[in-house]
């Protein structure tokens, strides 16, 4: 570290005729340097610094130029919106009331179909009824001719004797040739 501030105060003394050199005595030089600079880069900074001002105000105008079309276009897409809004509601009150009548054209099918369905079935349950009863009242009949025929069997039989038997047997077995005859 040494070794550069001996450099710099070396610096301040080189002789000042005919050639260039830094004086290192700061309350001096400080504001004539400080001038030189600053009036250097206001010359040649000047329309450096003026170009750039004036692109960035270039840009910065586009920009709002940008945003204010943008801006349009947001609300002229906003004010499609609110119509497609409207429409939509509109749609949706009529949807609402046909549905509504919808629903209570479907519940009137229903307790219709519901009407026509318990009718079937109790038409159904009285024919089934009607079926048994029949049923029952021809079980009943076959029970009672089946007793009967026994009865007159058991009657028969012990009424009968070997000749009526024959004689009976006869009797049917000429009226079947007879009904023979007849047939043929």
């Amino acid at each position: 570290m040494k070794n550069v501030t001996d450099s710099f105060v070396s610096l301040g003394h080189w002789p000042y005729a005919g050639s260039f050199g830094f004086n290192t005595d700061i309350l001096a030089t400080n504001p004539i340097n400080l001038s030189v600079v600053l009036g250097v880069l206001i010359f040649f900074g000047k329309g450096v610094l003026s170009d750039l001002l004036d692109n960035r105000k270039q840009r910065i105008l586009s920009t709002i130029r940008n945003s204010e079309e943008l801006r349009g276009a947001a609300i002229e897409q906003l004010e499609k919106a609110r119509t497609r809004l409207q429409k939509v509601e509109i749609e949706a009150d009529e949807f609402r009331v046909n549905g509504y009548s919808e629903i209570e054209r479907e519940k009137s099918n229903l307790m219709n179909a519901a009407s026509e369905n318990l009718e079937r079935l109790e038409n159904y349950k009285n024919e089934t009824i009607r079926f048994e009863q029949q049923k029952a009242i021809n079980q009943v009949r076959q029970r009672v001719f089946q007793q009967a025929l026994q009865g007159a069997l058991g009657t028969l039989n012990s009424c009968l004797n070997k000749e009526l038997h024959l004689r009976t047997i006869s009797s049917n077995i000429s009226i079947l040739g007879a009904m023979k005859e007849i047939m043929d």
